[in-house]
């Protein structure tokens, strides 16, 4: 290790013991009860709310799979991707939030997406809440493995040591910060993460800019390359084995631009559909201290998405203008890795720590919110909610700290595989969570009529389509080639509609609780 690793560490260092003493902070607190440790008493702030809710739903995917996909195919994927995101977070925060902050507190006082459900049902056999905690139980640990790809990247990239051994230390780290001082200290350091990333992105969009000669010369050398900077074409990297070539001169060889057409944009576009039910956005509205709050959060995380999100596709353009055929960039999966290229090229070795530690905190971000729900939806709506509900709160946190450690064994031995691209592995579970719940929060907060019955069936059909449709499918290509999350998320709003018209209607104590929601203003 050179000296300039050696000071790259140093601040990693020093930015993950900061994290660490957050966790010790409010370890005490977040261990008096499982209202604290799972939904911090439901005493966050517009700005933590806002900022927490953006810094865990982004993850390593927004500094290393966002650029990566710009930097290989060009802006249209990138380009689509991150306007579907936008407009899906303002949607979110808009329609969403203040009438589930108030739902969950009329449903039983919910502090899981689980329990709201099945309480805003009046579950007595609770069979939503078993199928509600077992897909989180699933695409939440595919989550923790992209975030754990990402922390294996990251110090195999920098550091020049094996892949598998830097994932694994990456892992445990975040496992003891996670049990330290659950949702209120994951909450108070994904503040301090998000800004860590939004400044360590336009950091580099502005000193990439300048080294690339600024923004004319950035755009007369990557329109030469076919398809790659068009809304509606796409750059085709010519490959052999999955690796792009390079010329004689060092150029590297692209095909003819692809067809980038209507109903891929809209596929693409789908991706803000994912927000309606992302657990770890959702439980960020229902935490917030005052629902008259949430009008400034909207405005802070929509704010920050925007900013965060144009730096991430224009970080990828770039690295193609400066790195053009770097050998760590010639793949899919390691063009992932152009962020890191990029900081550790561009700025003074101390500094490029400090940036380094955006995707660390974009990693810690998410990592420690998807182990958390996760875990406590097995503790608390499993264990607690439907086979021990005189289980005391000592027990429930017992079992979810286990819980967690298991989740995060399956989640290691998914990312083992150097060669995953984050990029993808983050879009499966982001279409399992968007087509599982997105439909039933929206018709549960909104629909007094849905059902019971037709709650399980949106919810049954809309994850399952998520795997019918990516693995059978969409390898057919042409019209069905498009993204899983638009034809599941479709298939479950029928399903709830459909069922839920078949059946009958909501009794008149839910009826009149979904009025008492609809009519809080505080």
């Amino acid at each position: 290790m050179n000296v300039d690793s050696v000071q790259i560490l140093i601040a990693m260092i020093f930015y993950i013991l900061l994290v660490i003493g957050i966790g010790v902070y409010f370890a005490k607190r977040a261990n008096e009860n499982s209202d604290n440790y799972f939904l911090g008493g439901r005493s966050l702030g517009p700005w933590v709310a806002a900022m927490s809710a953006e810094a865990s739903d982004m993850s390593g995917w927004l500094l290393m799979g966002l650029p990566g996909v710009a930097y290989w195919c060009g802006l249209s994927d990138a380009f689509w991707t991150a306007i579907g995101l936008a407009v899906g977070t303002y949607l979110n925060w808009l329609l969403i939030a203040k009438r589930l902050r108030h739902y969950s507190v009329v449903a039983g006082n919910s502090i899981t997406i689980p329990e709201f459900f099945s309480n805003r049902f009046k579950e007595n056999t609770k069979i939503i809440r078993f199928i509600a905690s077992a897909f989180i139980l699933v695409f939440f640990t595919v989550y923790a493995a992209s975030c754990f790809v990402t922390c294996g990247k990251l110090f195999s990239s920098l550091f020049g040591l094996n892949y598998q051994l830097m994932m694994i230390i990456g892992a445990i780290f975040v496992i003891v910060y996670t049990f330290l001082g659950g949702f209120l200290a994951e909450s108070s350091s994904d503040f301090i993460q998000g800004i860590v990333m939004i400044v360590a992105l336009v950091l580099i969009l502005a000193t990439g800019t300048a080294a690339a000669g600024g923004p004319e010369a950035i755009l007369n050398n990557i329109k030469n390359i076919p398809g790659f900077f068009s809304f509606f074409g796409i750059a085709q990297p010519q490959l052999i084995d999955g690796v792009q070539q390079v010329s004689s001169t060092g150029a590297p060889l692209f095909g003819e631009a692809g067809s980038y057409g209507f109903l891929t944009i809209i596929s693409t576009l789908s991706w803000g559909l994912g927000y309606f039910g992302m657990p770890q956005v959702l439980l960020r509205f229902m935490a917030i201290r005052r629902s008259s709050e949430l009008k400034k959060s909207r405005i802070i995380a929509t704010v920050w998405c925007v900013i965060s999100l144009f730096a991430a596709v224009a970080v990828g353009i770039i690295g193609r203008v400066l790195f053009p055929s770097e050998a760590m960039l010639l793949t899919s999966s390691g063009a992932e890795n152009v962020f890191i290229v990029l900081s550790t090229n561009l700025l003074p070795p101390l500094i490029a720590g400090v940036v380094m530690s955006g995707i660390l905190a974009a990693t810690m971000s998410s990592s420690d919110s998807y182990l958390l729900i996760a875990s406590s939806a097995f503790a608390m709506d499993i264990f607690k909610g439907i086979f021990k509900k005189d289980a005391s709160d000592k027990q429930v946190m017992l079992l979810s700290r286990v819980t967690l450690l298991l989740i995060s064994l399956f989640g290691i031995i998914i990312a083992l595989d150097e060669n995953s691209v984050i990029f993808k592995v983050v879009s499966f579970a982001w279409a399992g969570f968007g087509a599982t719940f997105g439909p039933l929060m929206i018709f549960s907060l909104f629909w007094k009529r849905v059902t019971r019955s037709g709650a399980i069936a949106g919810m049954l059909a809309g994850g399952g389509m998520v795997f019918v449709w990516k693995l059978l499918i969409r390898p057919l290509g042409g019209v069905f080639g498009i993204y899983e999350l638009l034809p599941a998320f479709v298939i479950s709003c029928i399903a709830i509609v459909v069922v839920s018209l078949l059946t009958r209607k909501p009794s008149a104590e839910i009826e009149n609780e979904f009025e008492a929601a609809k009519a809080m203003t505080e």
